[in-house]
């Protein structure tokens, strides 16, 4: 049983470069970010990146759509921007004197939700809705989202002015933020010379199916978690409730969450077991956002990302964890 779940580990590993290296494409140089993306999208979760204008968000949207024969949709949240216009609405038909549901562009397979928090709260409650329900309802009927289904959604953490600010319990729908920033200095100067191709993504040809892509994740459900490594995830979560500088710490939601990316993020490097590294490997991305922080540790410039770093130090990891 052992050999036949490495065997499927080094299966999975394959098909997760490929699409990796598929990505990477259109995206030069970010190929970190890019597995964090693609690992959110086997675990079955949606992104949330907060990042600044022009670094390639709606580029990596369109190249993992691409990647597994997926349909891209896109929705730039304005402030007048209603949940129908997510959702879908009901039209009335005059020929067949019936009212007809006209989908929104929520029903696709990798949703941008572009610049978030300028929509409304009732606007960004139809979508977060849709990502956690798997479905819209319309008029009492409900109508299914395909599978697989991933938004990626956007903020700008420069231009604050009009916009409305996700709640924590929302951003919690989210199973990892994170961010694509600039390239470095190769990499610029590989897309510069490249210039006179105008759009990446839309030379990213198909390498999975959507169905492989679930098959995928239903062999990350199959990764072996060690006890001894779930007391160490339930360890830093309880150690964030209690930390000086957080009001609001990681929830058993949030724990939830971490165990299903690690399973995934383990299974990529081709394993069937996970390990403390991958635990901590994805501290940040997974439990950065789930945190709410104290006023005055934000004031003194405390951030998500130096709280994590002091959680992992003051919570040892198993010396026994791993296969088991």
């Amino acid at each position: 049983m052992t050999a036949t779940l490495d065997q499927q580990a080094t299966v999975f590993a394959q098909s997760f470069q490929r699409l990796l290296e598929n990505v990477a494409t259109a995206i030069v140089g970010k190929e970190h970010s890019i597995r964090l993306a693609l690992t959110c999208l086997i675990s079955g979760g949606h992104l949330l990146l907060e990042d600044n204008p022009g670094t390639g968000k709606t580029a990596l949207a369109k190249a993992i759509a691409a990647s597994m024969e997926g349909e891209h949709k896109r929705i730039q949240f304005t402030p007048d921007l209603l949940p129908s216009d997510v959702t879908g609405m009901r039209v009335y038909n005059p020929r067949t004197q019936q009212f007809e549901f006209h989908q929104g562009p929520v029903f696709g397979t990798v949703v941008l939700a572009d610049e978030i928090n300028r929509a409304s709260p009732k606007t960004q409650s139809a979508l977060l809705e849709a990502m956690e329900e798997g479905r819209v309802s319309i008029d009492g009927e409900t109508h299914a989202l395909g599978t697989p289904f991933m938004v990626i959604a956007t903020q700008n953490p420069i231009e604050q002015a009009g916009t409305y600010r996700l709640p924590e319990a929302q951003l919690d729908r989210f199973l990892m933020r994170t961010m694509l920033g600039y390239p470095d200095h190769n990499a610029a100067m590989r897309l510069l010379a490249e210039a006179g191709t105008r759009d990446r993504s839309a030379a990213v040809q198909p390498v999975i199916t959507r169905r492989g892509i679930a098959q995928l994740n239903q062999l990350a459900d199959s990764v072996h978690v060690d006890p001894a490594i779930l007391s160490y995830i339930l360890r830093i979560a309880e150690a964030s409730r209690v930390h000086p500088a957080v009001r609001l710490g990681v929830s058993v939601r949030g724990c939830l969450a971490y165990v299903r990316c690690v399973r995934t993020w383990a299974m990529s490097k081709g394993r069937s077991f996970v390990r403390p590294d991958d635990v901590m490997e994805l501290a940040l991305p997974v439990l950065g956002h789930r945190m709410l922080l104290d006023a005055q540790a934000k004031y003194v410039g405390t951030t998500e990302a130096d709280v994590i770093q002091q959680l992992l130090q003051q919570t040892p990891p198993p010396q026994h964890g791993g296969a088991g």
